[in-house]
């Protein structure tokens, strides 16, 4: 396999996906404290955090870090658009905002699936990291929402009815527990269990791709790069073994973690406090 490769994410974007793992990871853990609390799985958790009380307070600091990351990454977003060509930059091919060509994607892929035709050519976003990447970004504002309710039920119910909050609980734990679902089962087998991807899709960590993967996957991103002359300037060095070290580490220590509380809150799910 060629040691080529084209720079996929900047050291930016590998900075906002490390500090929301480490967030998600620690929000799952310190709501699934407060949640299975009852059950003796939940006592052990619990006590990986210094008990109930702190606990609760890791997820109320947690959860400002992450809207403060959320916040940031909004402005990180209108900076990048190009206000000159709005349609081409919120449409384009580097966007990530879905359009009709994905839903075309989508439909080449079922027809595929079944033997009925080429698979789709893929630009540099396919249409499930799209769906992946608008999953998590609609999921963070109702968590925080629904969080800031709950944290606040004074004042929250000096301006809403008292029922807001039970809707706010529902809301909350639902989308905490959809999240955790999708990340931990669907998310991590499409990144990391494809026959590309396997042992470890090492994209964001390292930053690019092997070209032969981009080739593969996405002809139409290395097309359209040499078409319009930025080919040579989008290749990227090998990251160096002891980083591949790090990362391989790091990330399979967070797959880890997330089966582990997955496994566990269904099998203690009998335990969980639903009021």
């Amino acid at each position: 396999m060629s040691t080529r490769r084209i720079k996929r994410f900047s050291k930016l974007d590998q900075g906002f996906h490390v500090a929301l793992m480490l967030t998600f990871l620690i929000q799952s853990a310190t709501g699934f404290c407060r949640l299975f609390i009852t059950s003796p799985w939940g006592e052990t958790l619990t006590g990986l955090f210094g008990g109930y009380e702190t606990s609760y307070v890791i997820h109320r600091v947690v959860g400002f870090i992450m809207i403060g990351g959320f916040l940031l990454h909004l402005v990180y977003l209108l900076s990048k658009v190009n206000w000159n060509n709005l349609k081409q930059s919120i449409l384009g091919p580097d966007s990530l905002v879905p359009n009709l060509e994905d839903a075309r994607h989508l439909w080449q892929r079922l027809l595929w699936f079944f033997g009925l035709g080429p698979p789709p050519r893929l630009d540099r976003w396919a249409y499930w990291e799209k769906f992946d990447y608008w999953a998590v970004f609609w999921g963070l504002p109702l968590l925080a929402i629904t969080g800031l309710m709950l944290m606040y039920p004074v004042r929250t119910s000096a301006v809403l009815p008292g029922w807001s909050l039970n809707v706010a609980v529902l809301l909350h734990r639902a989308e905490a527990i959809l999240a955790i679902s999708y990340i931990f089962i669907v998310h991590f087998f499409i990144g990391h269990l494809r026959p590309f991807s396997f042992p470890m899709n090492e994209a964001m960590f390292a930053g690019s791709i092997n070209i032969e993967e981009a080739m593969e996957e996405k002809p139409r991103w290395v097309e359209r790069l040499k078409t319009e002359g930025r080919l040579d300037a989008a290749m990227a060095a090998q990251p160096v073994p002891w980083y591949r070290v790090v990362y391989f580490v790091f990330g399979y220590a967070a797959l880890a973690f997330g089966i582990y509380l997955l496994i566990n809150a269904i099998a203690y799910s009998p335990y969980a406090r639903l009021h």
